[in-house]
């Protein structure tokens, strides 16, 4: 009993003791000041810097958890300039390229070719007939044999070559009165290639000899048989062409705006498809002067040596051409299109001006032709600028919240973005055309509507249909009718696009690959949209989560968000990016 009192009286003094310890020490804590500013912290979404909420909650965009806006100040920056919150710039997946420099390299500096191994026709030739007769035997009757000068290539009957034959015999009875005579007659016979032996065979025996054997008097792979066994012959009838495969041609088909980056004597490297490892380092030779109107392409070639015979006609082969201004001998600068904010009047990308911090400033840069995924770089840049390629959207909607210049603005705007701006970044102006184009374009545009609105609903069929409707509809839009050369150019970009796109939207009913294909037909389509506009209003807007995290866009008729690329899934993830305003007739 003793114990247990003993046991409850330590127990006691020891909590006074903690309880003492606690009470006196908050006496002696120095208070917090008062006085002293407590920064409030500001939400945002990630995916969406436009959200500016006073409270932690999900973001009413798409649902997820927003996060701290950063604590990174802008105000002493200039108007084109701002700052990121890192967090948002890791969270929005935005990526940045080194221009014209060594992270550039063969992925932005160079143009990539696609051709093909022909023969060399300078080294082809036509097997012909060296006199007139009946085809008793062919001994060479394939494509693809090789035939050796000096073979036997056919054994022929020629009634010309008997009456020749009795000529001679009967010279030969006056050789010594009339030698003239006989040594015509005699030559006559080698003129037809009657050889030696055989002539000297006549003279011996006297007889008249009904089939000739006819030889090869070039060398080669057969390219093409044009005479059969029995059939009749003139002197000089083609028996078949052969090609000498000791050097061969490598063409390639190149776009009529990368032809301004190409010359003769310019070095290459190929690629075979045949041979990964196999690189031939050789120069253009030969550039065609006329241009394909069906494929708008320009041959290009050159001369390859072939004496192992790894070549074969047919095989495919690449190149990747460094691109250099025939113009002026400086590297060319090249953006990937990803970069480039277009709205019909400027273009403008985002650099990042600072090594450490998140730092951009908006430029305006002055574009040449588009060249593959990338478009060249008149003015605006230098090389070594490191220009953002991925998340440019996410970068011009941070400009505007923070009252800096961005894409639709010519100066800096010091008031907050309006809830019209929120809804609307920027609004485009467009560019009245003829309506003879401009009819079947709004047909076609009202058409990609239809097939957004079934890929909002996840239906597969309905896709497939409305992307065979579509394709034929971008078919009918004719092009003749774009006297603006700007406006004659996008569109000569986007049909191709386009086109391909929608042929493989077609030809499935898998509705991921008809979106992934969905990605690029609505990034092709957006150019045209801002020159050219809509007999409705329409939106531009964007999905960061979309296209693998990489972001995607499309059109609406409708301001409200229905997502395309995951229908139900997340049918409200988005924003709206820009506004192509309807069109008025002037």
């Amino acid at each position: 009993m003793k114990k247990n009192k003993l046991v409850t009286v330590v127990v006691t003094l020891i909590l006074g003791i903690l309880i003492g310890k606690y009470f006196f020490a908050n006496q002696t804590t120095e208070k917090p000041s008062q006085n002293k500013e407590v920064k409030a912290t500001r939400w945002t979404c990630s995916m969406h810097p436009k959200i500016d909420m006073p409270e932690f909650g999900a973001c009413p965009i798409c649902g997820m958890d927003l996060i701290p806006k950063g604590d990174e100040d802008s105000t002493d920056l200039s108007d084109t300039s701002f700052q990121m919150s890192k967090n948002a710039m890791a969270l929005a997946n935005i990526e940045t390229l080194i221009v014209g420099g060594s992270q550039q390299g063969e992925q932005g500096n160079s143009i990539e070719l696609s051709g093909t191994i022909k023969a060399n026709d300078k080294a082809s030739a036509i097997q012909t007939a060296h006199f007139g007769g009946r085809i008793e035997r062919l001994n060479y009757k394939t494509v693809g044999e090789y035939v050796s000068k000096g073979s036997l290539i056919a054994t022929v009957y020629s009634p010309a070559l008997v009456t020749a034959q009795n000529e001679f015999i009967e010279a030969l009875e006056i050789k010594n009165i009339q030698p003239e005579l006989y040594n015509a007659v005699r030559n006559k016979l080698k003129n037809w290639k009657i050889s030696e032996k055989q002539i000297l065979q006549i003279e011996r025996t006297k007889k008249v000899i009904t089939n000739f054997n006819m030889y090869a008097n070039v060398s080669g792979y057969i390219d093409e048989m044009l005479v059969q066994e029995g059939n009749h012959v003139k002197e000089g009838s083609p028996l078949f062409k052969v090609s000498n495969l000791s050097s061969v041609w490598a063409v390639f088909d190149v776009y009529e705006k990368d032809i301004q980056f190409l010359k003769r004597g310019q070095e290459i490297t190929i690629k075979l498809n045949a041979f990964p490892n196999h690189k031939i380092k050789t120069k253009i030779d030969y550039i065609d002067p006329n241009l394909n109107s069906n494929t708008r392409t320009v041959a290009v070639r050159t001369t390859l040596n072939n004496k192992n015979n790894k070549l074969k006609p047919g095989m495919f082969v690449s190149s990747a051409v460094e691109l250099k201004n025939n113009n002026n001998e400086s590297s060319t600068i090249l953006v990937p299109k990803t970069a480039v904010l277009w709205t019909g009047k400027r273009s403008v990308v985002y650099v990042k001006v600072d090594k450490e911090k998140p730092i951009f400033e908006i430029r305006d840069v002055e574009l040449d032709n588009a060249s593959g995924d990338n478009y060249v770089i008149n003015s605006g840049l230098k090389t070594e600028d490191e220009v953002v390629v991925n998340g440019a959207f996410t970068v011009d909607a941070a400009a505007q919240l923070q009252g800096k210049r961005s894409m639709m603005t010519s100066s800096a705007k010091n008031t907050e973005p309006t809830n019209e701006q929120q809804e609307s970044i920027s609004n485009i102006e467009v560019i009245n055309v003829s309506p003879k184009f401009k009819k079947p374009f709004n047909e076609l545009v009202s058409s990609y509507i239809q097939l957004k609105d079934a890929f909002v609903d996840s239906d597969s069929e309905s896709v497939q249909k409305l992307a065979t409707q579509t394709l034929k509809l971008a078919k009918k839009v004719p092009m003749n009718y774009l006297k603006n050369k700007e406006a004659h150019k996008r569109w000569m970009e986007t049909l191709p696009k386009l086109k391909e796109g929608l042929q493989s939207i077609s030809a499935t009913t898998d509705i991921e690959k008809q979106r992934n294909q969905f990605v690029m037909i609505s990034n092709a389509f957006k150019p045209s949209i801002a020159i050219f506009g809509a007999d409705k209003t329409v939106y531009i807007q964007h999905c960061p989560m979309a296209n693998s995290n990489k972001g995607a866009d499309w059109l609406s008729f409708d301001a409200e968000i229905k997502n395309p690329y995951f229908g139900d899934k997340m049918l409200k993830c988005g924003s709206t990016t820009q506004t192509v305003t309807k069109a008025t007739k002037k």
